[in-house]
């Protein structure tokens, strides 16, 4: 075989291979790819050669040219370095996108111990970023023990949410969770993720509550590299790292209103782009949000963009808060007192009855992570097998209800947990007036509205029973 031959033989080896490969020269040039180098990235062999290798847009690269010396343009080619060099990193590919990849670098030396260039692998791993993900979501889900994908609950109003959640799962249209703080919304989120079409995708959230607009607006679409300062590395945003899955945004009524204006632009044509870039980015996501807020007060109040609103409130889910459906309470004291039975090496069966009729006497304002809270608290109070009164947190053993009316005592007894009976009685005692019902039941007037409307419930027809 002679020297033509050789060479076309190895040519045809490397191109068989399924990790990109590139040559790179002293002087940071890229010499040769190979073909699984252009399906990676979308470049071209004639594009790519003579390229500098900086054109990937490595950030893994930016702290080894940052820290090399002077002397050598990376820290690659300084004499000491002999070892090849393994990390994930994200590379920029042709159409703007990020691709998570485990690159391979070693240098290439002649027989003159003269450096040649460096050789480079790169291994897609963007699959292994996506088993990550689901790994974290569903060890979630095996933390709470539950009945439905990581939701406890045994009341009709529960079971409800169960249906919505599998009926939502046969679309893609956006859906809206509402409900007070501490119901469950970002189970609920997950549960439609898991049981949905597109639970082979990523699923991202987003807090919108947590972060000030600048630092929103880069986790929402990404950043170029230099785009403010701070911004040493190109970096993907939460849209694009939830491309052909699901995007939770929690708190989706604290998002500031210029947010509000770029997040409709993206909901309605599929497309944005990054701070500080003007190429534009298509995203195949859906849509989840969360609010504890009432976003139409917010619009009346215009804090809140109506076509935004008409955008996420596709497919409305409304929690009930704990008070609401007390039945599942001893189902999730069962639940959270097993889990922290493994968590803490303790064995308490129960609680004592006296403890048990505080809390189902107890109104629940932080719902149902008060309600988990409040046996972490009592796990690390409680020495014996069983939970005492005394064990529980001041304000729930101390709590001594006294309802005074017919709604009070509706939600209190268990053999009436029916919402609808609830809506219908607090009606009767406004005489109709909804704002004043919707006080009495502690819920906002949309919530009255929309449940009337859920159960077919007439005015008129109320009132005249």
């Amino acid at each position: 075989m002679d020297e033509h031959e050789m060479n076309t033989f190895w040519k045809k080896i490397v191109n068989t291979i399924n990790d990109g490969l590139m040559f790179i020269g002293p002087e940071g040039s890229i010499l040769m790819v190979n073909k699984a180098f252009e399906t990676l990235t979308g470049y071209t062999s004639k594009e790519a050669i003579g390229m500098s290798c900086s054109m990937l847009g490595c950030d893994a690269c930016e702290q080894t040219l940052q820290t090399s010396k002077q002397s050598v343009w990376c820290k690659l080619f300084e004499e000491d370095q002999q070892d090849m060099k393994k990390c994930r990193c994200l590379i920029k590919c042709k159409d703007g996108s990020f691709l998570p990849v485990l690159k391979n670098a070693s240098v290439l030396w002649d027989e003159n111990r003269l450096v040649m260039g460096v050789v480079e692998t790169l291994t897609d791993i963007s699959e292994l970023t996506k088993l990550d993900e689901k790994i974290h979501i569903f060890s979630r889900q095996y933390d709470s023990e539950s009945d439905f994908l990581g939701l406890v609950g045994k009341s009709p109003q529960m079971q409800f949410i169960f249906d919505m959640i599998r009926k939502t799962a046969e679309s893609t249209a956006p859906v809206i969770i509402l409900g007070e703080s501490g119901t469950g919304k970002e189970l609920v989120a997950n549960a439609i993720h898991l049981s949905g079409t597109r639970k082979s995708g990523p699923f991202i959230q987003l807090n919108c509550a947590a972060l000030n607009e600048a630092v929103l607006e880069s986790e929402l679409f990404g950043h170029a590299k230099g785009s403010f300062t701070g911004a040493y590395n190109n970096r993907i945003g939460r849209f694009e790292a939830a491309n052909h899955g699901d995007f939770f945004l929690d708190e989706i009524g604290d998002i500031p209103l210029p947010i509000q204006t770029k997040l409709l632009r993206v909901l309605e044509s599929g497309k944005f782009e990054r701070v500080g870039d003007i190429l534009p980015i298509k995203a195949d996501v859906r849509i989840i949000t969360a609010t504890n807020k009432n976003l139409e007060e917010l619009i009346e109040q215009k804090k809140f963009r109506q076509d935004l609103f008409f955008r996420i409130n596709v497919i409305p889910i409304h929690l009930p808060p704990l008070r609401e459906r007390k039945e599942d309470i001893p189902v999730l004291l069962n639940c959270f007192i097993r889990n922290l039975n493994i968590k803490t090496g303790k064995t308490i069966h129960g609680l004592s009855h006296e403890a048990m009729e505080n809390i189902m006497d107890y109104h629940w304002p932080g719902n149902i992570r008060e309600l988990k809270n409040s046996m972490e608290y009592a796990f690390v109070i409680t020495e014996g097998s069983s939970i005492q009164l005394e064990h529980l947190p001041k304000k729930i053993s101390a709590s001594q209800n006294t309802p005074s009316s017919p709604v009070k005592e509706l939600i209190k007894n268990q053999a009436l947990p029916n919402e609808k009976k609830q809506l219908i009685e607090a009606l009767k005692q406004t005489k109709g007036n909804q704002t004043k019902a919707a006080k009495l039941l502690k819920i906002n007037r949309v919530t009255v509205w929309n449940r009337m409307r859920k159960y077919g419930l007439d005015l008129k027809k109320v009132l005249s029973v």
